[in-house]
């Protein structure tokens, strides 16, 4: 699988375009990326983006998007791949995250059980969805699509993610053009 294959991916899993999406493509070569403050991660910043990222693939008999370092991952593509206003956004995305948890269960996100993280972060994405119907071509994107489609670009390109999560074939393999498939089957790849 390429790029160009993986973005389409997301982009069809998600419903929209992947934000920062030509710079992925090119290498991440933005010229404009990681000028700004909003650019900088704490190493907290990092842990709350691992429970972020573990709320939308957690743990189960597959690795989690925390063993994926995903909340890394994030960083390096909001600070290499982002243009300065989707920076802005994702970095007030965080707070907004933080303050919704605060409001709706009186306390910060990394204080919440998962089942109250998985509340919110459903609450965030049904708000993203009615965005995404009126936004306009001008308007910023929203921060939980960036969440979203940095996590699932995260895990699925993680080792961990492409040998954990799906039936794992090294390429180059035989072609099988008709693969049986039973409820519960792990995706094929045959990225390595």
């Amino acid at each position: 699988m390429n790029r160009r294959e993986l973005l389409k991916m997301v982009a069809a899993a998600t419903g929209g375009v992947v934000i920062g999406g030509e710079f992925f493509l090119t290498g991440c070569k933005n010229p404009d990326a990681g000028v700004g403050t909003s650019a900088t991660f704490t190493e907290s910043d990092i842990a709350f983006l691992d429970e972020v990222a573990e709320t939308i693939f957690p743990k189960t008999a597959t690795p989690g998007a925390k063993d994926a370092k995903v909340g890394q991952f994030m960083t390096v593509m909001v600070t290499d791949c982002y243009e300065e206003k989707d920076q802005k956004a994702f970095r007030e995305g965080m707070k907004t995250i933080n303050d919704a948890c605060e409001k709706m269960h009186k306390h910060g996100f990394m204080k919440a059980t998962p089942e109250q993280r998985k509340e919110l972060l459903v609450a965030a994405d049904n708000e993203r969805k009615d965005y995404q119907k009126n936004k306009k071509k001008e308007d910023p994107n929203h921060y939980f699509q960036a969440f979203k489609q940095l996590t699932i670009l995260g895990y699925f390109t993680s080792k961990e993610g492409r040998q954990g999560a799906t039936r794992y074939e090294p390429v180059p393999g035989r072609y099988e053009g008709d693969v049986p498939y039973k409820k519960g089957d792990k995706i094929v790849t045959g990225l390595s």
